[in-house]
């Protein structure tokens, strides 16, 4: 009876684990969905009552596809989107008057569609609607209605999402940036307690899950580097730019400490997987403590008490493992550098001035003070969020700090 029981536990824990991802996937993207089909239903609405005697399809095609992006990059994709909704129409229509049939006429106002998009250097998503919308010209012949009608749907729809996307419902970018460092930090950790575990393995196998685990950054770590890389273009695209960008500036300097934390997690799996099988499982609770400190991090990123316990767990678990001896060998050397640097890029993480955490490793500081964590803005083209006590209730603020009072980084020091 063991053999089933054991097959049947193992099945319900797979589906659990599925139950749960479809449950984040719907919780994270619901809301999307149903902005999308309202805005559809609207531009629907609003280009059916313009335009008589039509079907004014390309308008809800244009409102759905423009917000099928990531909530800081639904701005640009409407301005994509109607760059290849104009070019695909112009083409089809082109095709419609020069065409001999219905399937070469489709083909043509394709062909020309996506090389007039590829000539002007256009990203894929502009070159995928140029040629969408230039089969829907060329195969809706009977509509009857003329090319003017189709941009103007188009660009109705394109008006409804940015609409939605820019002043409805615009994108909590700062929010968005702390969902993607809670993913990277969750990575992280993960990645050192699988190092743990190998370190306390055996010969080759050990090594090699030490090597497969190196790898469970990479999706982490590309995240950040796109998250960074599209957080400037946003704030030119959107109305973010309408408030007070600083908060979003200062984020993206967080993401920056990020990246440099997880090259030095990746500095500190490479140099114990170089190591003797002795030293490995002396590292198996430094290395696993470390784990645990991007863990709690990770529970919850907005808490100053949750960075306070961090860095006092991260200092303690590198003290246990000591600076080192001048007399040993240089991959020992390296392996107390990498803990020494783990434990000095968590503290600059979480806010600590690079000077305090100098004064922290030489035993010069022993209570380096952790700021509040900057405060989420409620939307981005207002440069407020609520005041918060210590104790994180909101208590109201002297006048002129209301919603278009300045921005408040947090709570005084």
């Amino acid at each position: 009876m063991a053999g089933p029981l054991a097959r049947t536990r193992e099945l319900r824990h797979r589906f659990e684990a599925v139950a749960h991802q479809v449950r984040d996937r719907l919780s994270a993207h619901t809301w999307s969905v149903v902005q999308a089909a309202l805005a559809a239903v609207l531009a629907w609405t609003i280009a059916g009552g313009l335009i008589q005697d039509h079907s004014p399809f390309f308008a809800p095609i244009a409102a759905v596809i423009a917000l099928n992006a990531s909530g800081g990059e639904r701005g640009s994709n409407a301005i994509k989107l109607l760059t290849g909704v104009f070019i695909g129409i112009g083409a089809g229509e082109l095709a419609l008057v020069v065409g001999t049939g219905p399937t070469l006429t489709m083909a043509a106002g394709t062909l020309l569609a996506m090389i007039v998009a590829v000539a002007v250097n256009a990203e894929r998503i502009v070159i995928g609607q140029a040629a969408a919308s230039a089969i829907l010209t060329t195969i809706f012949i009977a509509d009857g209605s003329p090319g003017i009608d189709r941009l103007v749907d188009a660009l109705l729809g394109a008006g409804v999402a940015l609409v939605f996307s820019q002043l409805l419902f615009p994108a909590r970018l700062v929010a968005l940036l702390r969902r993607i460092e809670v993913d990277a930090l969750t990575g992280m950790s993960g990645m050192l307690t699988g190092v743990a575990e190998a370190l306390g393995e055996e010969g080759d196998v050990s090594s090699q899950q030490m090597v497969n685990r190196l790898g469970d950054l990479s999706g982490p770590m590309a995240e950040l580097s796109r998250a960074r890389e599209s957080s400037m273009s946003t704030i030119r695209l959107s109305t973010i730019r309408w408030g007070d960008p600083q908060p979003v500036l200062d984020e993206d300097e967080i993401i920056e400490r990020l990246i440099l934390l997880a090259e030095s997690c990746l500095f500190l799996c490479r140099s114990t997987a170089a190591m003797g099988a002795h030293e490995r499982r002396e590292l198996v609770p430094i290395v696993s403590g470390m784990a645990d400190v991007l863990g709690i991090l990770a529970d919850d990123l907005s808490s100053r008490e949750a960075r306070e316990q961090a860095v006092e767990q991260a200092l303690m678990t590198a003290r246990m493992y000591g600076p080192g001896r001048p007399d040993d060998d240089q991959v020992t050397q390296a392996t107390h550098l990498a803990v020494e640097m783990v434990a000095t890029d968590i503290m600059l993480f979480a806010g600590i001035r690079f000077e305090e955490v100098e004064e922290v490793l030489q035993g010069e500081l022993e209570d380096p003070l952790v700021p509040h964590p900057p405060g989420v803005p409620w939307l981005p083209w207002l440069s407020w969020r609520p005041r918060l006590d210590r104790f994180g209730r909101w208590r109201p603020g002297p006048p002129g700090s209301g919603p278009w009072g300045r921005w408040r980084s947090g709570p005084p020091r």
